[in-house]
């Protein structure tokens, strides 16, 4: 959708303000126009559910990430091992 009015967005604008607002990094401007988008576009609103869902899932499955240097002593080890 082509329009000159700078507060309506595509869809494809839509979904990455989407993605944007889900780590906290969409201004306020970029945030009412997914709003605008969010009123009358069925396609973005289930995107944005679906986000939605995901964050939440994300957040309280307590996931846990490996210490960069661990990560790395594990690479070398099996380098090594690959190597014999």
């Amino acid at each position: 959708m082509k329009t000159n009015n700078s507060l309506l967005v595509s869809c494809e604008q839509a979904k990455f303000i989407c993605d944007k607002n889900q780590y906290g990094e969409a201004s306020i401007l970029e945030i009412i126009k997914l709003n605008i988008r969010l009123i009358y576009c069925k396609v973005t609103r289930a995107y944005s559910k679906r986000n939605t869902k995901l964050t939440k899932a994300m957040k309280k499955s307590n996931v846990q990430i490996m210490d960069s240097s661990i990560k790395e002593e594990m690479k070398e080890q099996l380098r090594k091992k690959l190597a014999k």
